[in-house]
C-alpha cells in the first residue's frame, strides 16, 4: 500500500511537468513561426530598403521636393497642388512684368494711380450710398502685427548672417573648389545681368520655380537618372583638372609667404 502511495504520489509530481512540456513546445513552435515570419519580412523588407538607399537624388536630397521648397503654402503653389491659386500668382506677376517692362510703367507712377483709382472709387461710393438707399461701405482697421513683422526681420536678418558666414568662409581660402564654384556662378549672374535688366531676370526666376519644381516632381526618376550621368561625367573633369591645373598652384608656399 505504501508503495502504491508513493507511486501515485510519483505520477501526480509527474503530470505537471508534463503539461509543462507540452506548454513549452507548443510556445517554442509559435516562437519559431514568429522569427521565420520576422525574418521572411526582414528578407523581404531589406531588398527595399537597400535599393532605396541606392537610388541616386539630385543634388544629395533626402527629402520630398515639397519639404525641399520649405512645405506649406508656397510650396503647394510652386507644385501646383491649386492649380486656380498658382495660375493667379503667376499671372499677377505676369501683369505686373508687363506694366513695368512692356508699358514701361513706373513703380511710383503706377502705386499713385492706383491710389487715386482707389480713393476715388470709395469716395464716391461713401457719398452715393444715401441717394441710392444702400448702406456706406464699412471700411476695415488694417494693421500690421507688431509680431508677424519682427518674426520677418529676424528670419531676413538670419539668412543675411548666414550669407555672410558663407562668403567668409568662402573668401577665407579654405574650400578651393566651393571658391571656383561660386565665382562661376557669379559669373554666370554677371552675365544675364548684362543681357536684361533686373525685372526681367527676377521675374524669368519667379516663372522657372513655378515651373522647374514642377517637373521636376512629375518626371523625377528620369531627371536623376540623366542627372546621375551627367554628376559622374562632372566628377571625372573636375578630377583631371585637379591633376593638370590645380595641384599644380602652389597653395601652401603662399600661405607660409603670407604667413
Amino acid at each position: 500500500m505504501a508503495d502504491n502511495v508513493a507511486g501515485e504520489h510519483e505520477q501526480h509530481e509527474h503530470e505537471p511537468s508534463f503539461v509543462e512540456s507540452v506548454t513549452e513546445k507548443i510556445s517554442e513552435t509559435f516562437h519559431k513561426d514568429d522569427s521565420s515570419d520576422s525574418d521572411g519580412e526582414a528578407k523581404k523588407s531589406s531588398p527595399v530598403s537597400d535599393l532605396k538607399d541606392k537610388v541616386y537624388r539630385l543634388f544629395g536630397r533626402e527629402r520630398p521636393v515639397h519639404k525641399v521648397l520649405g512645405g506649406g503654402k508656397a510650396a503647394d503653389i510652386f507644385l501646383w497642388k491649386d492649380k486656380k491659386v498658382s495660375a493667379g500668382v503667376l499671372g499677377f506677376a505676369t501683369v505686373i512684368w508687363v506694366l513695368f517692362e512692356l508699358v514701361e510703367y513706373h513703380l511710383l507712377t503706377l502705386v499713385c494711380h492706383t491710389l487715386i483709382l482707389a480713393l476715388a472709387v470709395l469716395f464716391l461710393w461713401s457719398n452715393a450710398a444715401s441717394f441710392i438707399n444702400k448702406s456706406a461701405p464699412k471700411f476695415p482697421e488694417v494693421a500690421l502685427p507688431e509680431d508677424i513683422v519682427l518674426g520677418v526681420a529676424s528670419a531676413i536678418r538670419t539668412e543675411i548672417n548666414t550669407g555672410l558666414a558663407i562668403l567668409r568662409n568662402i573668401a577665407s581660402g579654405k574650400d578651393l573648389k566651393k571658391f571656383l564654384a561660386v565665382i562661376a556662378g557669379l559669373w554666370v549672374l554677371s552675365i544675364l545681368g548684362s543681357c536684361w535688366n533686373f525685372l526681367t531676370l527676377l521675374y524669368t526666376s519667379f516663372v522657372l520655380l513655378h515651373t522647374v519644381p514642377y517637373l521636376y516632381n512629375r518626371y523625377e526618376d528620369k531627371v536623376d537618372a540623366y542627372a546621375e550621368k551627367a554628376e559622374a561625367e562632372i566628377k571625372k573633369q573636375y578630377a583631371v583638372f585637379n591633376v593638370k591645373v590645380l595641384s599644380k598652384i602652389p597653395v601652401g608656399t603662399l600661405k607660409q609667404k603670407f604667413a
